[in-house]
């Protein structure tokens, strides 16, 4: 698809397929910045990992990368993908999930090459979650992200042996987008080579349903105040639960969570 295919068709596609590719979506030069900063941050979450206990080396990723200021931030800014992402959730208010670059390096094996859906609950017809995939990298036949296209309407896991009969390859050059169904089983591809194949992957999902961080809280009120309307939107001031009762007993103009957030 290209950016002047309309919401219907997208909704078409992404009915039956469960995802859609936009090839070339970002220039080249801002597609180098976003790998650049992706590689960045999986640096600086890697140094939490170790002091944490979690790992002893990083896992190749890094989540919620927000608040820099760097192409990442610019890049949500951008919203250049909003009319598809609100029809998919039936021109409803919607909020950012997660936020996770991955490094994609050649050897490693984690999380995201086992067989998964990024959303458990499968409710028919009423999506709850869409995942965005910006490729900082070439995907090709032998690095592309697997999915097994139409598996998003299923609420059992495809054996191992079907997955790998019927799966489809994303692919498509630097600067392309794929939006897919949060409920498409899909997995990893293990990277051949020596050069990691970056992406930056984003979620989306309803307003009211909790976001895997609390990005108007990680990011302050300050940072807020310099955003546009709909990115103020999407970062989830406009869905905030209240801590305290002088954050509840607000006028309607100054409330956390917004009457129209469902």
């Amino acid at each position: 698809m290209d950016m002047q295919t309309s919401p219907h068709e997208f909704e078409k596609q992404i009915n039956e397929k469960g995802w859609v590719v936009w090839e070339n979506a970002l220039d080249q030069a801002f597609t180098r910045e976003l790998r650049k900063d992706c590689l960045r941050w999986i640096e600086v979450c890697k140094g939490y990992q170790i002091r944490n206990g979690v790992n002893d080396s990083g896992d190749g990723t890094a989540h919620h990368c927000l608040g820099a200021g760097d192409s990442i931030d610019r890049f949500i800014d951008m919203h250049l993908f909003h009319l598809y992402i609100s029809r998919f959730f039936g021109d409803e208010p919607y909020i950012c999930n997660s936020l996770t670059p991955i490094g994609g390096f050649p050897g490693q094996t984690t999380y995201v090459h086992k067989l998964h859906r990024d959303v458990r609950t499968l409710i028919p017809g009423y999506p709850l979650k869409l995942n965005m995939l910006v490729m900082c990298d070439d995907f090709t036949q032998e690095n592309g992200t697997l999915v097994l296209s139409g598996s998003h309407n299923r609420p059992d896991m495809p054996s191992d042996e079907e997955f790998e009969r019927l799966h489809e390859r994303i692919m498509g050059p630097a600067g392309s987008v794929v939006l897919f169904n949060s409920t498409l089983w899909h997995k990893g591809a293990h990277i051949p080579g020596t050069r990691p194949r970056v992406a930056l992957t984003v979620g989306y999902g309803r307003a009211y349903l909790k976001p895997a961080m609390d990005y108007a809280r990680m990011l302050g009120e300050e940072y807020g105040k310099t955003l546009s309307p709909l990115t103020r939107q999407v970062l989830g001031y406009n869905s905030r639960v209240p801590v305290s009762l002088d954050e509840w007993y607000r006028p309607a103009d100054e409330r956390l969570y917004h009457a129209n957030q469902g």
